[in-house]
């Protein structure tokens, strides 16, 4: 028996998207997961104990990637998931003619699974236009890419420099 090996396959456990915290500690401005939805809270509000002995968080949120409005409540002393939200910068090399952006990392890699951001019907957004316009007349932009849950969207830019 001592001398079998083991194979192990790897696999994402989802435990390092969210994190828990407790619902009276979640701030306005700050981020939870309503809904099964990454969001940020724009409006919380808490109720006094009740006879069940437990104060409530009502939580109010707009989801980051759709900014669709969400709300849950949760007793104040019980954990609710927060998201882990990481915002990165890329620099813009392309624009495919199917949306799709080639995107250039600090560390060199390149990342191409990315599109254009788009409204709730599909079509191109401001953001898109606008980067769109400076790409075509030679800027050097730089897009701020926010994830959280395995969910990525382009959510800014700015123009580093002129050409």
């Amino acid at each position: 028996m001592a001398d079998e090996e083991h194979q192990f396959e790897s696999t994402e456990s989802g435990a390092s998207e969210t994190y828990p915290m407790q619902a009276g500690n979640i701030r306005k401005g700050g981020f939870a997961i309503l809904k099964d939805h990454p969001c940020k809270v724009v409006e919380i509000a808490i109720s006094k104990t009740g006879k069940h002995g437990h104060a409530k968080a009502h939580l109010v949120g707009l989801d980051i990637f759709t900014n669709k409005k969400y709300d849950d409540m949760c007793p104040t002393s019980h954990n609710m998931m927060i998201p882990n939200v990481t915002r990165k910068e890329y620099q813009l090399l392309d624009i495919g003619d199917d949306g799709f952006l080639s995107l250039l990392a600090d560390n060199g890699d390149s990342k191409e699974d990315l599109k254009l951001p788009t409204d709730t019907e599909g079509n191109e957004d401001d953001t898109a236009r606008q980067i769109r316009a400076a790409f075509a007349d030679g800027k050097d932009i730089l897009v701020t890419v926010m994830s959280a849950m395995n969910i990525e969207k382009i959510v800014s830019h700015k123009v580093a420099s002129e050409k």
